[in-house]
């Protein structure tokens, strides 16, 4: 096969919340057997069919680099772990839906990501208005990821579907949840389905087909920052 142009996604989120589940399932389309936590950052690849049934049709590499961490690391490993989120094309992020922690913890995992180059303590997080321009200008195509569907007890799904999707709206995202444990949930022709294809065109038209697309925007000059909307029960 002839070589083919690649794009680097970033996969982030809490440990625990099934990141390498999700490559997995991304890349193998099977179910993870064994998962193990990541030290450091495992890297797997998907083939995808840029704009697949039109003229523009065009196969492409996908690299998801699954990084393993927490947010609430110390410095020096927050700073080891920059070396990742260099040249990134797209960003996936990554919670449990069972678990509301994780879900406020994509702010500070996107933030650390894309501000790679300001620092941390110039960061404001108020009480009161949340800046959703501060995504909204971000040039980084992003995904919400939301795992564990199977588990939400029926009475809370409502509840849980509501603020998942007041966190897409934060983050200016699609939402995709699902059952790492079940294929179907990214069916060919599927609702996900078409969300994940929608999400890495626009990650390979930033890539390819943009001006400057090989360089992350950074958040330098807009840190105002809270949690409001994943507060809202």
């Amino acid at each position: 096969m002839a070589s083919l142009d690649r794009v680097k996604v970033l996969v982030l989120g809490d440990s625990g919340v099934g990141k390498s589940s999700v490559v997995h399932l991304l890349c193998q389309n099977q179910v993870l057997g064994n998962p193990s936590w990541t030290v450091g950052c495992s890297v797997d690849v998907r083939v995808h069919d840029y704009r697949e049934g039109t003229p523009e049709e065009k196969t492409y590499y996908i690299e998801l680099w699954d990084v393993g961490g927490s947010v609430g690391s110390a410095s020096s490993v927050k700073s080891t772990r920059a070396v990742f989120y260099n040249f990134v094309n797209g960003i996936i992020l990554v919670h449990d839906l069972t678990n509301k922690k994780s879900s406020q913890n994509l702010y500070p995992w996107s933030l650390e990501a894309l501000s790679k180059d300001s620092s941390p303590t110039g960061i404001i997080v108020s009480n009161g208005d949340y800046d959703r321009e501060q995504f909204a200008e971000n040039s980084v195509p992003l995904l919400l990821i939301g795992t564990k569907f199977d588990q939400i007890p029926e009475n809370k799904r409502n509840d849980v579907l509501t603020r998942t999707a007041f966190l897409s709206e934060d983050f200016n995202a699609e939402e995709i949840n699902l059952d790492c444990t079940n294929p179907r949930y990214l069916a060919a022709g599927s609702s996900n389905a078409v969300k994940l294809s929608r999400f890495f065109d626009k990650v390979i038209e930033k890539r390819y087909f943009t001006r400057d697309p090989s360089q992350m925007q950074s958040f330098t000059d807009r840190r105002r920052f809270n949690f409001k909307s994943l507060h809202n029960d």
